[in-house]
């Protein structure tokens, strides 16, 4: 197996009768989940994603990779939320946070579509200038404000330089197989398309085209990725396992929120995990906070963070835990060298491999918070391939999916996310909006 959960450092935090009463929780909630009877089974997809998808969507999406790879130096990929955050994670993941920097044979991949700051998007104008370029936009509606305004700027910059024709062939739109304005728009302007599934929510979406175009542009192999998930399927979804960790990870987050532990950090002792982790965030964050219930998400880059956070989680609030995600083969060997000075007093360390001491400080720190009185889970993960990655995903949205139901919530809704864009809506005087602007201008003094 690719991954591996170690709960010894949080067991000692819950009693075993407390485990034993949840685990037929998390037993059932795997039932529901298999029988697709539960809150929210519209968006369960993802659960049979890894062998049941279009295969022959993904043989074009290939083939697009293909055609981006030759065509331009640099692809720029519009999204917000679950439509970026697993392409970049696993660009990340397995090539680097500094992939666009790196000698290679594929195009730079930038983000945007986002935020709303002027500032990312003149930024991210002035670093294409000069370059070829293309443009993935994914969105289900189109409508969404925040890849709305950049698909309209990429749009109109493809066209100003390569003409209506040669910007068609430059644009690849990812959003609904039949409905919504962007898909009738590229099917008029004839772009060619990728499908956001009806069944799989954004968070849940790296392993479809929403994921896949991008992640296959930078050289990553998208049918590696798709087996890691097809394993991981076959081990978490089986309800006869008695030993399925993503039932393990469901029951212990569950039973450590019993004891008041609200806040659960993901730790990555790598920069390569921070985008997972900001993935993760979305997928849980999303996933459970609603009904006034549910694990707040968080996450550090360790040893960085312990230099700034370090401080509050070793004797801070006791109401967190830690998981710690331990990738046993980075991929890089750097051996630390000798100084015959000696000034820095590091010559015991002399010789022995920076990854091996950054292991020993994950070790160090692990047996400091747990005895500061920080429940940790760690899981293990064999490397960084494109494999892992997969793996990785489907063990996290299984485990979410399970935690979600264990918690009486639907995890595969968010209707708290359009609070903030009706406001918004309104602010900005968008037709049909006209009594809400006027309540919303009394309470901010207008």
């Amino acid at each position: 197996m690719a991954l591996k959960i170690i709960d010894k450092y949080a067991k000692s935090f819950v009693k075993c009768e407390e485990l034993a009463a949840l685990e037929p929780v998390a037993a059932q909630a795997l039932k529901t989940v298999n029988a697709r009877n539960g809150a929210g089974n519209d968006f369960l997809g993802w659960v049979d994603l890894p062998v049941n998808y279009d295969k022959e969507e993904f043989a074009r999406i290939k083939v697009a990779a293909e055609k981006i790879k030759k065509s331009c130096d640099a692809l720029v990929v519009i999204g917000i939320g679950g439509s970026y955050l697993g392409a970049r994670a696993a660009i990340e993941f397995i090539k680097s946070p500094l992939y666009n920097s790196l000698k290679k044979d594929t195009p730079e991949i930038y983000f945007a579509g986002n935020n709303i700051s002027t500032t990312a998007l003149t930024e991210l104008i002035s670093i294409l200038e000069g370059k070829d370029i293309c443009v993935n936009v994914i969105s289900k509606s189109g409508t969404t404000t925040e890849p709305a305004i950049a698909f309209r700027v990429f749009k109109a910059m493809l066209v100003e330089k390569y003409g209506k024709e040669g910007a068609k062939d430059r644009i690849f739109v990812t959003t609904d197989k039949a409905r919504g304005t962007l898909k009738h728009f590229s099917d008029e302007a004839g772009y060619e398309t990728f499908v956001v599934p009806d069944d799989v929510g954004g968070r849940y979406s790296v392993l479809t085209a929403v994921g896949l175009l991008p992640i296959a542009v930078a050289g990553i192999d998208i049918d590696a990725m798709m087996k890691g998930a097809q394993d991981a399927r076959a081990a978490y979804t089986d309800e006869a396992n008695a030993d399925n960790d993503a039932i393990k990870y469901a029951v212990m987050r569950n039973a450590l929120l019993g004891q008041g532990k609200c806040t659960e950090i993901l730790v990555g002792y790598e920069p390569y995990m921070l985008m997972m982790s900001e993935w993760w965030k979305q997928l849980y964050g999303e996933s459970e906070g609603k009904d006034n219930k549910g694990i707040f998400p968080a996450s550090v880059c360790f040893s960085t963070d312990l230099h700034s956070l370090g401080q509050y989680i070793q004797e801070g609030q006791r109401n967190l835990f830690e998981t710690v995600v331990n990738v046993k083969n980075t991929g890089a060997e750097f051996v630390i060298p000798d100084d015959e000075a000696n000034v820095d007093g590091l010559n015991f360390i002399s010789g022995k491999k920076l990854d091996y001491v950054n292991k020993t400080a994950m070790m160090a720190t692990l047996i400091a918070h747990n005895d500061g009185g920080v429940p940790n889970l760690m899981l293990e993960l064999e490397d960084r391939s494109a494999y892992s990655f997969g793996y990785l995903v489907y063990f996290f949205e299984i485990a979410c999916a399970i935690s979600g139901y264990m918690l009486g919530v639907n995890p595969f809704d968010q209707p708290g996310v359009e609070a903030y864009k009706k406001n918004m809506f309104a602010l900005l005087g968008k037709p049909g909006y006209e009594d809400m602007k006027a309540e919303l201008d009394k309470k901010i003094g207008k």
